[in-house]
């Protein structure tokens, strides 16, 4: 297979999921993809060229709509999907220790959490914190 198409792929695939999560960082990869593709096809043969090339138009792009995509986050209306898991009840899957996390079912998603206190399985839990990938849950008595 030609290297220009195989960056195609590359960039089809990081725009597909960039539509799925929305950070923008995907997209500018998507679009150095993009350009070394058609760098390939112009002038094929240097790889090294191709990424140098790409990897210049993604700091570029991050650097110059930073802003613009904080611009849009910080705009009225807009939330992260994982923002509106706080408040929410769940349930745990995997024993939570004080210090030790465990995973709880929230809504369809299972996810890593963590808590003050010991949680066993089966315990009804409210979201109370997120963290990148962790969640901060407690006992819910209701």
């Amino acid at each position: 297979m030609e290297l220009w198409a195989i960056w195609l792929v590359l960039a089809g695939i990081l725009l597909v999921v960039e539509m799925l999560t929305l950070t923008f960082y995907l997209l500018w990869l998507g679009v150095g993809a993009i350009v070394a593709a058609i760098l390939d096809w112009i002038w094929p043969g240097s790889l090294v060229l191709q990424l140098l090339v790409a990897s210049i138009i993604v700091l570029v792009l991050m650097v110059f709509t930073k802003p613009i995509t904080r611009r849009f986050q910080l705009a009225a209306g807009f939330t992260d999907a994982v923002d509106e898991l706080v408040g929410k009840h769940g349930i745990v899957l995997e024993e939570i220790g004080a210090d030790s996390p465990g995973i709880v079912k929230v809504g369809n998603e299972t996810w890593s959490a963590l808590s003050t206190e010991k949680l066993t399985k089966g315990e009804a839990v409210v979201v109370i914190s997120r963290g990148s990938a962790m969640l901060r849950v407690q006992k819910w008595g209701g």
